[in-house]
């Protein structure tokens, strides 16, 4: 573990002194939050356009993808969470299993990336938000390291492009431009009319 990131673990986790007002918002927004987020995706998916509808669904493919990356790294790279090591004070209940990357951070930074790269920037402003604070509230109540979350931020942040690039390519083979592009080669390569013998002899 590196030295700053253990200083910045003592700053950021919430200690005896912490006002009860700040765990209960951290608590809150690790606990609660993205059950509120979800539903209000499900009503802007139901309200929305197609186009709209289209991105979340992409988000949604970029957190399962984050969600798998994360427990490939944590297969190949056990690192212990705060609890395990006797370091911090903890706020949550939580599962003696390893915390590097955070997967609360890379799914949130997952859904805001993935919406900004479809362009919903009031949308992906405030989903950015709402990871920044999932964030905080994880270390905030104990339960990661600072390079947890900044390497869940990362994890999320790259499933997302991938999943946009991979939507991007799809599309572009489907969109009616390349298929008219793909058939007219087809035709000049594969149907085209030899030319009549005896005209040659002309």
């Amino acid at each position: 573990m590196l030295p700053l990131d253990l200083a910045l673990f003592h700053a950021i986790n919430a200690g005896a002194t912490t006002a009860p007002m700040v765990i209960a918002a951290a608590r809150w927004v690790s606990l609660d939050l993205p059950l509120a987020v979800g539903g209000g995706l499900l009503i802007y998916a139901t309200l929305g356009n197609a186009a709209q509808r289209r991105a979340l669904a992409i988000a949604l493919a970029a957190m399962v993808l984050a969600w798998i990356a994360v427990q490939c790294l944590r297969q190949y790279a056990p690192v212990p969470r705060p609890a395990q090591l006797g370091v911090g004070m903890q706020w949550l209940e939580h599962g003696a299993r390893a915390g590097f990357p955070s997967m609360h951070a890379a799914a949130a930074f997952a859904l805001a990336t993935a919406v900004a790269l479809a362009r919903m920037h009031r949308l992906a402003m405030l989903l950015g938000i709402v990871a920044v604070a999932m964030a905080w509230s994880r270390v905030s109540l104990g339960v990661h390291f600072p390079s947890d979350v900044i390497a869940g931020a990362v994890t999320g942040a790259i499933a997302a492009w991938i999943v946009h690039a991979q939507s991007a390519f799809a599309a572009g083979l489907l969109s009616p431009q390349t298929q008219g592009v793909n058939r007219r080669r087809r035709f000049s390569a594969y149907w085209c009319r030899p030319a009549r013998p005896w005209a040659r002899r002309r």
